[in-house]
């Protein structure tokens, strides 16, 4: 039993009954990600080289694309190399980076509706509230709050003696491992981590319903900042949706689902946040926003 506790490397076993259709699946993953890649790397280029765009909004944006690239990259490059490999393995420290996405993108998006209350809301206070000082500070909080997180339950789960190495999905999450533990009576500190985690960000969530029941109050009343919210805003609230549809979804179907289901198809809810958000947002934002689009167009025309 003193040697349980040194697992380092787990089997994922989700994979196990899709060999017939290895070679098209690796196809239409690489095809997403290649797409993925393209639409968040053209908006957060385009942010970049355009000086009009270095405004809050567009860098928080630019920040969210960031974070889909750092998700992404933490499961397709391994996902492509499963699909073509006889023996599907993930290493402890690759177990750890979904999670932090996951949290990144809410910390984010409750970044961006906190921008979008203050510019609409209050107008005339924006630019000294949005100021560059509190914009570092709010891309800090955005990304340090999930890693702090992921910190302490790297801890916690290193402390756990683990008494198997098979993982029933695709991916890994820290929170499957603890579900390796030996003793479940040592994990009654990750449990309380977790509950906390919950909490937190669930007031993540009510700070982003009641930002928006302040921008859409205010909204109400004028004509000119109903456009602005239609311009603006409407793309946050699809991104925040899209985002809360995929998440809710994995989580009903763990809590709820049944294990008759066809293994392809609990692989399918289980990327869903992997798959569609990275892939809708860019393309939301740069069709919605016209600043990004027309930027886009410029650059395409100069290049035929």
């Amino acid at each position: 039993m003193d040697n349980v506790s040194q697992i380092r490397m787990f089997f994922l076993l989700g994979l196990n009954e899709t060999n017939n259709h290895r070679f098209t699946l690796f196809f239409l993953t690489l095809l997403c990600y290649c797409v993925i890649l393209i639409a968040n790397t053209s908006v957060i280029v385009t942010i970049i080289m355009d000086k009009n765009l270095h405004e809050p909004m567009y860098v928080l944006l630019c920040i969210f694309g960031m974070n889909s690239l750092y998700g992404t990259a933490g499961f397709y490059p391994k996902f492509l190399w499963d699909l073509l490999s006889p023996v599907h393995v993930i290493s402890y420290s690759g177990c750890l980076v979904i999670a932090s996405f996951v949290f990144s993108d809410l910390s984010i998006l409750s970044v961006m509706a906190y921008d979008r209350y203050v510019a609409i809301c209050r107008p005339l206070e924006y630019h000294s509230v949005m100021s560059k000082q509190r914009l570092i500070m709010l891309g800090c909080f955005s990304w340090m709050t999930p890693f702090c997180i992921t910190g302490i339950n790297v801890f916690l789960i290193s402390r756990l003696k683990l008494c198997s190495q098979y993982i029933a999905k695709i991916y890994c999450m820290n929170w499957m491992i603890v579900k390796l533990a030996c003793f479940p009576a040592e994990t009654a500190v990750n449990s309380i981590v977790v509950h906390i985690t919950i909490i937190i960000y669930l007031f993540h969530g009510l700070f982003i319903v009641l930002s928006y029941m302040y921008v859409i109050k205010t909204c109400a009343n004028s004509i000119e900042n109903r456009a602005k919210f239609m311009q603006t805003c409407v793309p946050h609230l699809t991104s925040l949706l899209i985002f809360l549809v995929n998440i809710l979804s994995d989580v009903m179907f763990m809590r709820f689902g049944s294990k008759d289901f066809p293994q392809a198809f609990k692989n399918f809810v289980a990327i869903e946040y992997l798959v569609i958000p990275p892939l809708l947002n860019p393309l939301i934002y740069g069709f919605k926003l016209s600043k990004i689009r027309n930027r886009i167009l410029v650059v395409l025309t100069k290049n035929k």
